[in-house]
């Protein structure tokens, strides 16, 4: 099976022209002339970028995902074959009803009826891991039912396995591929995956989220049902609106496009700066805007997570940005460890203004945040800079977010958006009102360990004395110990003149009889 599946690969590879990727090393270069002369029935009138998407197309679901994951690595990748891998679409045909009841029956052992007034069998969607169905519970609310598609592991791990072996390749082969890591992506695909086969760890990211966002006048999060919700089954409250992509039906609906875009970039620095969980899979295609006007969220197999040092980095960086500070930029960097040791501020800080002083030229509103950031990775690399994973995928739907927010509103200024959030974000994690947050939060903790003073640095005293004591205990043993072992050698030794005489003696003596 996995023979088959290579051979198509392959042939997908030559037909797509993608061997020019690898015979692009010096060593392979005699192999690239004989498949000029050997392949000369070959069309490659398409840009690279776009061959290596139809050919991942061509190849199946699998394949499609991974190039979804491989597009967000933008840090890694050269920008005309990020740009084009970012246009994956991964529609594909939804299994039948024959296939979809028995899981729905083996979900609920067979109690259909019980859980569901009406299903229906037929796909609303269809993805590469799942697919959505509409129905109506037993009590009456509408919902949407996502499905994991059946043997969908199986065909994931052949083509990891596939995927793996192929980075092992490009590692060996090339110069740059121990760089690249890209084994390190695999791996960091497959973990996507594994996330995403797991429809219980994508409600609770819903669940997280719809707390984050209570009675909110931005963001609708479903509901979801828990208790008809399994790892391969997901039961949500059927939400409906307008895709965020169908700008005309929007204006129908007298829906303000301006305000729209404003908030999206509120809702996204929101997730990221106030709670550090965040969509990341934010493309048009899982966006709704109803028609109060708020934006609908869907799909939430891949959520991206922010800890404290990562939102100050973050914001630091913006802000820095922002007044063109770059020595700031620089010091962000060594102050969050990511730098080596021996690497010199100020050369750091010169390459930074090398690549981002030309982006300043342009009016603010032109400026890409997304690309900012991946101006930074690229100059963060060549020092030797480890890039973040959760960075990344905040740069893919940073990305993202300015595309959809200048689709709505052609003259959206980010900065003029985000600065003030980021200002007051700042101002709440520095001086004293950071003091006074932190003191109410600490309170509780303190008013517990306040009474207990006291004993503590008893104990602790206490501890100390018996540690010497224990100390003193210890030492005695080593020296007793080490008499023991010198009374030990002196019988060894006399036990070994005593015995080899006699043994050699004895070893004579068989001899001579």
């Amino acid at each position: 099976m996995h023979f088959f599946r290579l051979l198509k690969i392959t042939f997908t590879a030559i037909r797509f022209g993608l061997d020019q990727f690898i015979f692009t090393h010096r060593r392979l270069l005699i192999l690239r002339f004989l498949t000029k002369i050997l392949l000369f029935w070959r069309i490659l009138d398409k840009p690279r970028g776009e061959r290596l998407r139809l050919a991942l197309e061509s190849l199946g679901p699998i394949f499609v995902k991974f190039g979804q994951v491989l597009s967000t690595r933008r840090d890694l990748l050269p920008e005309d074959i990020a740009d084009e891998l970012s246009r994956l679409q991964d529609q594909v045909p939804p299994v039948g009803p024959e296939i979809v009841e028995p899981i729905l029956h083996s979900a609920y052992k067979g109690d259909l009826k019980k859980v569901f007034k009406t299903f229906n069998s037929t796909a609303e969607a269809s993805a590469s891991v799942a697919q959505v169905h509409f129905g109506i519970l037993s009590d009456g609310k509408e919902v949407a039912v996502k499905i994991l598609r059946p043997g969908i592991q199986n065909i994931i791990r052949k083509d990891l396995g596939l995927l793996n072996a192929g980075a092992w390749v490009i590692e060996q082969l090339f110069p740059d591929g121990k760089r690249l890591k890209p084994r390190e992506v695999v791996a960091e695909f497959e973990k996507h995956l594994a996330d995403e086969l797991d429809l219980l760890k994508e409600a609770a990211n819903a669940s997280q989220l719809g707390r984050n966002f209570p009675n909110s006048q931005l963001l609708d999060v479903p509901e979801v049902y828990w208790d008809f919700c399994t790892t391969n089954v997901m039961v949500m409250e059927r939400m409906s609106g307008i895709p965020v992509s169908k700008i005309s039906q929007l204006r129908k609906i007298n829906i303000d496009l301006k305000k729209l875009a404003s908030r999206g970039v509120e809702i996204f620095f929101t997730q990221v700066f106030r709670d550090g969980f965040f969509h990341a899979d934010m493309h048009p295609g899982n966006i709704l805007v109803g028609r109060d006007g708020k934006y609908i969220a869907l799909d939430f197999g891949i959520m991206g997570t922010l800890g404290e040092y990562d939102k100050q980095y973050l914001a630091r960086n913006f802000l820095a940005f922002f007044r063109r500070d770059y020595r700031d930029v620089a010091q962000a960097h060594v102050d969050a460890g990511w730098v080596p040791p021996n690497t010199r501020v100020e050369e750091f800080e010169g390459a930074i203004r090398a690549v981002c002083e030309p982006i300043f030229d342009r009016p603010l509103k032109e400026i890409s945040f997304g690309k900012l950031l991946l101006h930074l990775f690229q100059t963060a690399r060549r020092f030797n800079v480890v890039i973040q994973p959760q960075l990344v995928l905040l740069q893919k739907t940073l990305l993202n977010i300015e595309g959809l927010g200048r689709e709505l509103d052609p003259d959206l200024d980010l900065w003029k958006t985000a600065k003030p959030f980021l200002e007051s974000w700042m101002s709440e994690q520095v001086g004293w009102r950071a003091l006074i947050t932190n003191l109410n939060r600490e309170a509780p903790q303190w008013a517990k360990v306040f009474p207990k003073l006291p004993s503590m640095i008893h104990d602790a005293l206490e501890n100390k004395l018996y540690v010497s004591r224990d100390e003193e205990k210890i030492e005695l043993l080593i020296r007793h110990q080490k008499r023991q072992e010198k009374l030990i050698w002196f019988l060894t030794g006399i036990v070994a003149c005593t015995f080899f005489p006699i043994l050699y003696f004895f070893f004579v003596f068989l001899h001579k009889v």
